[in-house]
């Protein structure tokens, strides 16, 4: 009697063998090629959830499948651990956040371990050690003495419910925090900034060194920096010496423009408001500053603005224009400033119509007649130059470095390239950060922290309220301290950094974790970078994926690291959808036991209102999430994992199908059932040696299905890595050998030992296990990659479709180096010829080698 598969205890036993033997500890052994497998790590919540376990179990088949084909492999995990979440979580149930993190971090640890993921917990990092932010600050001090890093006063997105400063990328289309939900407000407060516009054109540029990317991500970050080549015009301002700069794309359009829009926060704004218009334009500036950046940028929204009363003078035709402000330009932007051309700009036209500026047509098509030309809305293509000076009759491009070169001579513009990249926000007005290094002092101004006094560390004796300003400038006793250089009375910087500082380095400390010297060593450090294969969603194409481009390119320049880029290959997995309830009357989630299915409908129990069905990203919100702990603990790990990949190719949406979890587990158990079999026949080989020479032609069939199977699966790891078609030839090789009579033959063990070595990277506790009850001592995850045999890949015999008139009659075996002569001989003299074409004439005979021979006849 057969034991039977019990992946509790199977993988338990395993788990703990490879943990207590250091089977994962990283080989520095450089004779070895060197293959650096990483996840994006995780934020610990306290819980995985199945993005987690897709995004892991991905990398962790990577990491094995390496070490197998021979290299020495860097698999590390840590804790994106510094963030908000565990604050509110202080304020909410009176734990500090420390406790509260260290807590979850030990709970998805477990976890995580639960999964046979293989990798070195010896170089775990955690962002809110100190030993970790120690590095982190020091990193932050060599942006300082760069020049990258500085503190101005600036318009910033409020979160009134956090209390916190928010990155533009924090906050959602319509203007709420992408963490609490809350109405952004805008406010002006010095904040810290990293200056990331100083390597945008190398930012840029080398996307196209990153070929092992997604083509999505290239583009996401290509529009992220948004490089637009233009021109600088500078508009003076009737009765005052300064002038208005502003950057356009279309120089050509200068002669069209009727006025000039200033931002609400320009300092020049208030500046040329001319007293009648003074409270009327304060009134709008105080409106238009509350609402977010995207509330006033939105496409749908109506533009709104109103005359200052200022007056600016066009360089190119003299001429006064209206100054006016308006909600939709950015001070941010460019030069917050923007020049009005209505005829041939969208947005412009619809603001002119409706507040009746004028409208001068400077552009026509290249067909059209200037006296017949009739403008219904804006033209924004190029053409043909009307009404513009000197330049009139001028194609639009000619036009466009014509007059760039005329405003250069004449001394009020010039060519310039911009970016839509912003520099990088890091001030946080909360505890729960990495503290900012730097103190205040009123004699010496800004004084970073001496390195020797690092890290600053984050002080214990504090009070969570929620309310108020950052907890920290609470605290005098850390406040207060002596200014490292004169010695007088100073203070501390109270914000802290951005979370994503944390993760645009993490990367780096994996190579050398406990170094209490130095971030990192670089030799370490430039043995295993760049990341050769990194793993992640797609929600991070810009922000850490960015950052820590950024972060890599300042390091090389400070002489700390070699490489230009962080990551070789990247692959975005697709999201884990859950089955989704929701009611088509109130938009209402539900959960799966408040609805029924009746006559061919799902209803509200509750309600008795229709509801529709559909797979969505699973989200507690929307009750259609699985817990992958009951996963586990019903089926296993190796289930889990063997669906996770079985499903779907990593880069699509995964649909969570209870069915196919159920169908992985059975596969499963077939393996367990006909490998026992094998070991549990006394007949069964011994070893898998055997005379090449001497196999039948059923051996011979046997072993080109295995080395098949080698094949394929090989060619699935590499390149795109097709997990899914990978299992299906498992599936494959599986069925061959249950089906096989061979059952005694070497060959037959070759096929079984296969199997088992090929499933070790996805199913790896099921394989451990295997292995050893096939006899072996030292784990299946040390043994070699199986290269397949082409001598084996070669069919003696295939199979020739026959057809008459192309219509098929039959198949036939020929030798497999047969000519195309022999092939025409063989089907000729086949029983199907005779039965079909008999005494008939054949007028024409059409052989497709490898394929079919069609016979046309009279």
């Amino acid at each position: 009697m057969q034991n039977p598969y019990k992946p509790s205890e199977i993988e338990a036993k395993w788990q703990k063998q490879w943990s207590d033997s250091q089977l994962y500890l990283t080989e520095e052994n450089s004779d070895k090629p060197k293959f650096y497998a990483l996840s994006m790590f995780p934020y610990p919540s306290g819980k995985l959830h199945m993005g987690h376990v897709r995004n892991y179990v991905i990398t962790d088949v990577i990491a094995r499948y390496k070490r197998m084909r021979g290299y020495r492999v860097l698999h590390p995990m840590g804790w994106d651990a510094f963030g908000l979440p565990a604050e509110n979580a202080a304020i909410d149930r009176g734990i500090h956040p420390a406790k509260w993190t260290y807590e979850n971090i030990a709970q998805m640890r477990a976890q995580l371990k639960d999964l046979g993921l293989s990798i070195d917990w010896t170089r775990e990092v955690t962002t809110c050690s100190p030993e970790y932010y120690k590095w982190t600050q020091w990193l932050f001090l060599q942006f300082f003495e760069a020049g990258l890093a500085y503190q101005k006063e600036a318009a910033v997105n409020w979160d009134p419910v956090d209390q916190t400063v928010l990155a533009n990328e924090q906050v959602s289309a319509d203007g709420y925090s992408w963490r609490s939900g809350a109405k952004v407000e805008k406010r002006m407060l010095k904040q810290w900034f990293l200056r990331i516009t100083a390597y945008a054109e190398e930012l840029l540029e080398d996307l196209k060194k990153l070929p092992g990317w997604p083509e999505k991500v290239k583009v996401m970050q290509e529009n992220w920096i948004g490089k637009s080549l233009g021109a600088y015009l500078e508009f003076p301002i009737v009765g005052r010496e300064e002038k208005i700069p502003v950057f356009t794309t279309r120089p050509d359009t200068v002669f069209g423009v009727t006025y000039v829009v200033l931002a609400p926060e320009h300092p020049l704004t208030l500046q040329v408001t001319t007293p009648d218009r003074k409270e009327a334009v304060e009134a709008f500036i105080k409106e238009v500053t509350q609402e977010s950046e995207i509330e006033r940028t939105a496409e749908d929204k109506p533009k709104r603005g109103i005359l200052t009363g200022g007056k600016a003078i066009n360089p190119f035709t003299g001429e006064e224009i209206p100054i006016l402000v308006a909600d939709y330009v950015l001070y941010e932007y460019g030069t917050g400033a923007v020049m009005g051309v209505p005829a041939h700009d969208t947005r412009d036209f619809q603001f002119a119509k409706e507040n009746q500026l004028p409208i001068k047509v400077v552009i026509i098509p290249k067909d059209a007649q200037q006296e017949e030309f009739t403008l219904t809305q804006a033209y924004t293509e190029a053409g043909i130059l009307v009404n513009s000076g000197q330049f009139t009759g001028m194609e639009s491009e000619a036009a466009k470095q014509a007059i760039i070169q005329y405003a250069t001579e004449k001394g009020f513009g010039r060519q310039q390239v911009q970016y839509r990249l912003r520099d990088w926000l890091i001030s946080r007005q909360r505890y729960w950060g990495c503290p900012i290094p730097i103190i205040h002092c009123p004699d010496c101004g800004i004084v970073p922290v001496p390195v020797e006094d690092l890290p600053v560390t984050l002080p214990e004796n504090v009070e969570f309220t929620g309310r108020g300003p950052s907890p920290l400038a609470k605290l005098e006793e850390w406040v207060n301290v002596p200014c490292p250089k004169c010695g007088k009375p100073a203070k501390r910087e109270t914000d802290t950094m951005d979370t994503f500082i944390d993760s645009s380095w993490y990367f780096l400390r994996y190579t050398d974790p406990h170094n209490d010297k130095q971030p990192f060593s670089l030799d370490k450090v430039n043995d295993w970078l760049p990341v050769d294969q990194y793993v992640g969603g797609i929600e991070h194409a810009i922000l850490h994926l960015l950052y820590s481009r950024f972060f890599t390119k300042v390091l090389r320049d400070r002489g700390l690291v070699k490489i230009s880029e962080p990551f070789d290959r990247l692959l975005t997995q697709g999201m884990v959808q859950g089955l989704t309830y929701k009611n088509v009357n109130t938009g209402k989630y539900l959960r799966p036991d408040q609805v029924v299915y009746e006559n061919g409908q799902w209803w509200d129990k509750e309600t008795h209102e229709p509801v529709a069905t559909f797979y969505e990203k699973m989200s507690k919100s929307k009750y259609n999430g699985v817990d992958p702990q009951e996963v586990l603990s019903k089926y296993g790990a190796d289930t889990a994992r063997m669906f996770i990949l079985f499903k779907a190719p990593p880069e699509k949406d995964l649909e969570w199908d209870s069915a196919d979890v159920e169908g992985q587990y059975r596969f499963l158990n077939r393996v367990w059932l006909l490998v026992n079999e094998f070991i549990d026949n006394p007949n069964s080989a011994k070893d898998t040696r055997f005379d090449k020479t001497q196999l039948t032609k059923e051996e011979k069939d046997l072993r080109r299905v295995i080395h098949t199977a080698i094949k394929e699966i090989t060619q699935d790891l590499e390149g795109d890595y097709q997990f899914n078609t990978a299992i299906s030839e498992l599936m494959k090789l599986s069925n061959a050998l249950k089906d096989n009579p061979l059952k005694y033959s070497p060959v037959y063990r070759e096929g079984i030992e296969a199997l088992v070595r090929l499933l070790a990277p996805f199913a790896p506790h099921i394989s451990e296990e295997l292995w050893h009850r096939l006899g072996n001592t030292e784990s299946v995850h040390l043994q070699p990659w199986l290269v397949a045999d082409e001598e084996a890949l070669q069919a003696e015999t295939i199979t020739i479709v026959i057809q008459v008139k192309g219509k098929t009659r039959g198949t036939i075996q020929v030798p497999a180096d047969a000519t195309m002569e022999q092939i025409k001989q063989y089907a000729l003299s086949s029983d199907i010829a005779k039965k079909y074409i008999g005494s008939q004439e054949v007028k024409k005979t059409i052989v497709v080698p490898g394929k079919l021979v069609n016979f046309v006849i009279a």
